[in-house]
């Protein structure tokens, strides 16, 4: 009930509210009775709708002072020293390719570049399997002979990555480069982009557990982060 008040702002309605946090609205409207008697949330002046109450605020600086704050770039600089490949992390809430966090010592592959052909690159297949409508917008171009430009193939494909949670492309979007990528999520388990490593072809493959376990690691110590 808290995120979702968060997340649709102050005046949201019961109903709004609701419809969010995906719950009947009877129970809806007894959980926010509660909160609203606890100080977790208030009425606004009209009682049209919620808002965050002063206990949130509370809450929210206990976590500060209980946890250390870590940044996207201390997550990746860890992993960095793990590897020698390059390491980006890609956000794509809505279904738009956006690069959080880019190696400063591996050329990255560029968000535009990325949706122009997500089915050619390991976070943009990412993407395709948890934000499916972006298939909507998207073309099957052969950027290289190895591009998957089969429906069926990439279908099969992307129901594969939502199966182990591992994107792989090699030599699809250029020749010689090959890349991993795993979901990244937010607190509330809902995938919101993706931890990608990429390099060489024939140095980076799909049943490599040591790079996969490295990017799931990363990508747990990543949720909420971007």
């Amino acid at each position: 009930m808290l995120e979702a008040v968060a997340h649709l702002g102050a005046g949201a309605t019961a109903k709004q509210i609701a419809a969010h946090a995906q719950v009947p609205p009877a129970t809806a409207y007894r959980m926010l009775n509660f909160l609203v008697a606890d100080g977790f949330l208030v009425r606004v002046p009209d009682l049209s709708g919620f808002a965050l109450g002063r206990r949130t605020s509370e809450l929210a600086y206990a976590s500060a002072a209980s946890a250390p704050t870590r940044s996207v770039t201390d997550v990746l600089d860890a992993i960095r020293g793990e590897t020698r490949h390059g390491v980006y992390v890609a956000s794509f809430r809505s279904g738009t390719l956006r690069i959080v966090d880019t190696d400063p010592d591996h050329e990255v592959v560029s968000a535009s570049t990325v949706m122009r052909n997500p089915h050619a690159h390991a976070v943009g297949k990412l993407m395709l399997a948890y934000h499916p409508r972006s298939l909507d917008t998207s073309t099957l171009r052969a950027v290289t002979a190895r591009t998957v430009v089969s429906e069926q193939a990439l279908h099969d494909e992307l129901a594969t990555i939502l199966a182990t949670e591992v994107s792989f492309e090699d030599e699809e979007s250029r020749l010689g480069r090959a890349a991993l990528a795993v979901p990244v999520r937010e607190p509330g388990s809902n995938v919101v982009g993706g931890l990608c490593l990429q390099g060489v072809s024939g140095r980076i493959n799909r049943d490599n557990r040591d790079l996969k376990l490295l990017l799931r690691e990363g990508a747990q110590q990543l949720v909420g982060l971007i």
